[in-house]
């Protein structure tokens, strides 16, 4: 499995996509701020000032959980090696994803992951809401598994899919276009779950789309 990938991109090229993953991400609460802003300086708009605070608001408390939540699930906040609190893992999916249509229902049975196994369930929480564009609910397990990690996504509504491309990069394959922004968040959610001597599988069936994920104990550690 580790030695066969069919898609492997440079360093260059993984950083370069997930940094515009990141970009996208956050371009829509940082925008609106900077508009919010700029109706707060207009003197001629001071019937607007309420609403343009409660938009600083709104957008600063936006911007705070994608970027709490992408330096674990992208960054280096979770490069050393420890166990993190699933309570932790819960406080940034929900707020990552409040202002999102599908419901997130959180039953983790594991009080904590490590690192490797939390930054994967990060990224297919990511992929659940992904799957999800009308609405519905993402319902989110992880488990102990001999020291490793069982991960479980099951998400469910109106017009819940798996895109082909989303099940290429799973598989570590390129889209017929080639990695974009959109598509190498699947790529590097299986690259994680590769390089913990795991793997990811998605299966669709009607309005439900299934992710599952096994991850295994870091070397050293007793299952």
């Amino acid at each position: 499995m580790l030695d066969e990938f069919p898609s492997e991109l440079t360093a260059e090229q993984l950083a370069a996509l997930l940094c515009a993953r990141l970009c996208h991400d956050l371009v829509s609460p940082v925008s609106a701020l900077g508009a919010a802003l700029s109706v707060l300086d207009d003197k001629d708009s001071a019937d607007m000032h309420e609403d343009a605070m409660g938009l600083v608001r709104e957008s600063a408390r936006q911007a705070q959980a994608k970027l709490e939540f992408s330096r674990l699930a992208f960054g280096a906040g979770g490069s050393a090696p420890g166990i993190l609190d699933t309570r932790e893992l819960r406080r940034l999916t929900e707020n990552m994803f409040s202002a999102f249509k599908p419901e997130i229902v959180w039953k983790v049975e594991a009080s904590g992951l490590e690192k490797a196994a939390a930054r994967l369930l990060l990224n297919l929480c990511t992929l659940g809401v992904d799957a999800a564009p009308r609405g519905g609910t993402v319902t989110v397990e992880a488990t102990d598994a001999a020291g490793g990690a069982r991960l479980r996504i099951v998400t469910e509504g109106p017009r819940a899919r798996l895109e082909a491309g989303t099940a290429l990069a799973l598989e570590g394959q390129a889209p017929e276009h080639g990695f974009d922004g959109r598509s190498i968040q699947p790529y590097y959610t299986a690259l994680i779950a590769r390089s913990a001597g795991g793997r990811v599988s998605a299966h669709a069936d009607g309005e439900r789309v299934e992710f599952v994920a096994l991850v295994k104990p870091p070397e050293g550690m007793i299952g």
